[in-house]
């Protein structure tokens, strides 16, 4: 049986596997530009975050359905489930689907059909956090909100994610604000491929609760204090980070220090079809590559937890750090 663990950094759209792509694709008459499964799988392997984006949007076409949303919810939760997540706090991306004429109630009504039974089908709890596209308009961002508003029960936070270079966080401030004002958890992408300071900002302008990658926080000292003193959680996902060339080999990353300087850093997947695992199997790749203990590990699962949007629930959130106290390593 794997590590019980959360997962906090996952884009519902990036578990897209190539087998359900095309299965997909055949259901609702889409052509998608790939002879087979193979050749998809083999285009799944690019050399940067824009490369990938131009990849992860294309297939969305296949995705029209509330059906079509619902089968990729549970496909993940059944292969995050299998890798020991008992807890999934889910991205999904509403602009890259109402810009293909879906309606924002397809793609909510469709995932929360299988997330609202996912307790019972597949053992693990979840939340969904809406994410606004960084490289789209701040007036998108806010109508994207306003969209969303009727589902709000279904919708426990907002993100911010997509390319970050040259979109700083203070952008996105209007919506933000709103979206505190809802009562909604805020988490953004930050310092990833962007400077530390898009994380400062991050914090300071939006409001930020958790902090998504938020690797480069490491080249600027007063911020590591500031994020150690204030429990800052980060979101890292480490063979993401190597697929996109944040970090070039996983024997080089800088998980084992942010640890060591005492950061609450927890380990997810990102968009696992596309970067060459699920949560389980990052946890595997850096307890391989890193050399990390078993009490290291058993500290990630959890932060997890910890840094979970568990608040309504903290008879729950008990439950699981109680699972990973009782924890035999094999």
């Amino acid at each position: 049986m794997p590590l019980p663990k959360a997962e906090l950094h996952l884009h519902i759209e990036g578990t897209l596997e190539p087998e359900l792509a095309f299965a997909l694709a055949a259901r609702n008459g889409v052509t998608l530009p790939y002879a087979d499964e193979e050749e998809l799988r083999t285009a799944y392997r690019f050399d940067d975050l824009q490369s990938f984006l131009n990849l992860y949007y294309e297939l969305m076409a296949v995705l029209r359905t509330e059906r079509d949303f619902e089968d990729l919810a549970n496909a993940y939760l059944a292969r995050a489930a299998a890798q020991g997540v008992r807890h999934a706090e889910i991205f999904f991306d509403p602009q890259a689907h109402l810009a293909r004429g879906l309606a924002m109630g397809t793609v909510v009504e469709g995932l929360w059909r299988a997330l609202g039974r996912s307790a019972e089908n597949h053992g693990v709890s979840t939340r969904l956090i809406l994410c606004f596209l960084r490289d789209d308009s701040a007036e998108s961002a806010l109508e994207t909100l306003e969209a969303a508003k009727p589902y709000l029960d279904r919708i426990t936070g907002v993100g911010l994610d997509s390319a970050e270079v040259g979109h700083p966080p203070v952008k996105f401030r209007e919506v933000y604000e709103a979206a505190a004002a809802l009562g909604l958890r805020r988490v953004a992408h930050a310092g990833e491929e962007g400077p530390p300071q898009y994380i400062t900002e991050a914090l300071d302008v939006l409001g930020v609760e958790r902090v998504d990658h938020g690797l480069r926080c490491m080249e600027d000292p007063e911020l590591v204090e500031r994020l150690v003193r204030e429990r800052v959680p980060l979101t890292l996902c480490p063979l993401s980070n190597v697929r996109l060339r944040t970090v070039d080999v996983l024997t080089d990353h800088p998980l084992p220090a942010m640890l060591d300087a005492g950061l609450l850093c927890t380990v997810n997947s990102d968009d696992p079809a596309y970067f060459g695992g699920y949560a389980g199997d990052n946890f595997d790749a850096v307890r391989s590559a890193l050399g990390l203990t078993e009490d290291r590990l058993r500290e990630l699962a959890r932060n997890s937890f910890l840094a979970s949007f568990l608040e309504d629930d903290e008879e729950l959130r008990a439950r699981y750090l109680a699972e990973v106290e009782a924890y035999t390593f094999s």
